[in-house]
């Protein structure tokens, strides 16, 4: 039966519901990969999480989206920008990357880690200490946030690192939300596990 007919033997033909052209395109569980410390990037023993055509907005009507999905999960202090073409990792917050355009070749956890594809639609829960870098893209946008609005910082890797981030990173609480599902689904139970 189609929707508007329903509604209609319902009686509620005229009433409009603000979720019934929801964004989200799919709720499925994420992909995990976890990656070992490689004596220069310290990874997590945390799975970063990839979510598949996540949501169905796009350009900067799908940043507008991510940036009010994930501050309505309390992942703020957001930007909007790409991926540094470096390794890099966080020590002081996990992340989340939305991407609401284009595509890329990400390269994760650091030189032994794995290369995979994102585009559009695409949304990635990076664990601190995760290593990432952007090895090409095309025409991409990305939202970026953090739980609770933490600060971050940008680690390559280096000598002198070590132990400092070894340190923050121990001291990071899991977030008590997802940024994309909320606080019942997603990270916080696969994270928890």
């Amino acid at each position: 039966m189609k929707r508007k007919t329903f509604l209609s033997l319902l009686g509620l033909a005229s009433i409009r519901f603000p979720y019934s052209t929801m964004s989200i395109a799919q709720s499925d569980s994420p992909e995990t990969f976890y990656f070992k410390d490689d004596g220069k990037i310290p990874n997590s023993k945390y799975p970063l999480l990839v979510y598949r055509n996540a949501f169905t907005e796009r350009n900067q009507q799908g940043a507008s989206w991510l940036e009010k999905r994930f501050a309505d999960n309390n992942w703020t202090n957001s930007w909007r920008n790409g991926v540094y073409a470096f390794h890099h990792y966080h020590s002081t917050s996990h992340e989340v990357l939305g991407v609401y355009s284009g595509k890329a070749l990400l390269h994760l956890g650091g030189e032994n880690g794995q290369k995979i594809n994102v585009q559009a639609g695409d949304i990635l829960v990076i664990p601190a200490g995760v290593g990432h870098k952007n090895l090409g893209s095309e025409n991409l946008g990305i939202v970026g946030a953090y739980p609770d609005g933490r600060e971050w910082d940008v680690n390559r890797g280096l000598a002198g690192e070590r132990p400092q981030t070894d340190k923050n990173i121990a001291a990071l609480p899991i977030p008590a939300t997802d940024p994309l599902l909320g606080k019942t689904a997603g990270l916080p139970t696969i994270w928890r596990s």
